[in-house]
């Protein structure tokens, strides 16, 4: 079933559950009401008799004579009223049948106490008085001279007559039900049409988004519920249209990475290939010989390297290596860190320098801390020239700080986005030969850094340098991160 119906069907059952309830209360509290007037009035027209009959001490109710009450019943024939008289000793003496006619003992008996007694239906089983053709109503009125009962007036009238009024309210209540329906219908029409009207337009907004445009936007009035889930829309849209953005931008550089990587294993593979053809047709001169075989070394470590670089990756993002963390002096390896990377450093006319004190306490595994600080400062001095590298060193509350500082090229806030990302390059026409052309040292540190339960960040400026600070937290301290 369509929301517009459910929508339309719910309205209506609430109004005609409404309806019914309200008007099942008015019928109850108008038969009520007629039946405690019927009572009331019949009870006057007993009572008036009553005062007729007290009248004459002698015999309380030859005043009342059948010529009398004959014309006193045709008065109240109009009312549709019926009378019956009872003398004090149970006989019916208005009006006069041929047959001996009495209440029950229990009611009379209850009639004597001065007790008047009202009959609803006497067609209902529990009625004091006995069944008769047509269902009557009415009252049981004893009339009393002190303690002394003096007669019984049974004043009744037909239960159609008292419920007619009754069965006109439901005639109206059913005319009012019928005319609440047919409003309600075009009201809840209306209703379910322009709440429908608003999910049709998000849902054709999905149709939209996931057939891939993401630049929908829906229009809202932040009024309802409704309006808030466009929102919220608004809100996922943007966010797919960021992330489809990040993919598309991962796609482009792990493209262009495999455009790298593909060109920088060509290169030394068809060197070592010609250089192996030249020995094999001693095409190469003897004494070229030892040189070309050292480039065809270089050539094939170059080769272990990129792809070492790609496995190691791999290991690190899907913890498949093993931490084996101590408590060391990190001074000494960042001194030999600096030996080891001079030579690298004077080929760019980079100087390095190394700021620490003789004892830098760090928690930490000592294999993976020196590739990070390798990685980190490699990629300082592959951005660097005629510039000066900075490696820091100091202790915090519960941790080591190290940071690489340099003032090379820097960065834009967009390259900083993605600079641990991988296969990233901040700026490939510049990468050169040696640890990081693949894209993949930073992110290499971002994630030991990680599972150290460290942190690390970058801070630069295009042309002013770059500064990357890497934190290493005491054992018991680390701030582990989710996965």
């Amino acid at each position: 079933m369509k929301l517009i119906y459910q929508n339309m069907l719910g309205f209506l059952l609430i109004i005609v559950t409404t309806i019914s309830i309200i008007g099942y209360s008015e019928i109850g509290y108008a038969r009520n009401q007629a039946y405690m007037q019927n009572y009331q009035r019949m009870e006057g027209y007993a009572e008036s008799l009553g005062d007729l009959a007290e009248a004459d001490g002698k015999n309380g109710t030859a005043l009342l004579n059948n010529n009398f009450l004959n014309q006193l019943e045709f008065v109240l024939h109009g009312e549709d009223v019926h009378l019956r008289i009872f003398n004090d000793k149970n006989e019916q003496i208005y009006p006069k049948v041929n047959a001996k006619v009495q209440l029950s003992k229990n009611v009379f008996a209850t009639l004597k106490t001065g007790q008047e007694i009202r009959i609803q239906n006497n067609h209902n089983e529990q009625s004091p008085i006995r069944s008769t053709k047509d269902a009557y109503t009415g009252v049981l009125v004893p009339w009393m001279n002190g303690k002394n009962l003096v007669g019984v007036a049974w004043i009744s009238s037909r239960v159609t007559h008292v419920e007619r009024p009754i069965y006109m309210a439901k005639r109206n209540l059913l005319r009012a039900l019928l005319m609440t329906v047919a409003v309600g219908l075009i009201l809840s029409f209306i209703i379910s049409y322009y709440s429908t009207k608003r999910i049709k337009r998000l849902s054709r907004a999905t149709q939209k988004v996931a057939s891939g445009n993401f630049n929908v936007q829906i229009q809202h009035k932040d009024s309802d519920e409704i309006d808030q889930l466009a929102e919220n829309f608004n809100k996922m849209v943007q966010a797919l249209k960021r992330s489809n953005e990040e993919v598309k931008a991962q796609e482009k550089r792990r493209d262009q990475f495999m455009a790298d990587a593909a060109h920088e294993m060509r290169t030394p593979l068809t060197t070592i290939n010609g250089i192996l053809e030249g020995l094999q047709y001693d095409a190469i001169p003897e004494e070229s010989k030892p040189k070309s075989i050292a480039l065809m070394q270089r050539e094939t470590k170059r080769l272990i390297r990129l792809v070492n670089e790609n496995l190691d990756y791999e290991k690190i993002r899907n913890n498949q290596i093993n931490l084996i963390k101590t408590n060391f002096n990190a001074t000494p390896i960042l001194q030999d860190l600096k030996s080891q990377l001079s030579q690298n450093a004077e080929k760019a006319n980079d100087e390095l320098e190394v700021i620490a004190p003789d004892d830098l306490p760090i928690y930490a595994d000592r294999d993976r801390f020196t590739q990070v600080m390798v990685n980190l400062v490699q990629n300082a001095i592959q951005f660097t020239h005629d510039g000066k590298i900075e490696i820091k060193g100091e202790r915090m509350v519960h941790a080591t700080v190290l940071s690489v500082k340099d003032n090379g090229i820097g960065m834009s806030k967009d390259q900083i986005k993605y600079i641990f990302e991988r296969f990233f390059k901040a700026d490939p026409s510049r990468a050169r030969m040696g640890t990081g052309e693949s894209g993949l040292g930073l992110a290499i540190v971002s994630s030991l850094i990680k599972q150290h339960g460290g942190k690390v960040t970058v801070e630069s400026e295009p042309g002013k340098g770059s500064t990357f600070t890497v934190v290493f937290y005491d054992k018991g301290f680390e701030q582990f991160v989710e996965k």
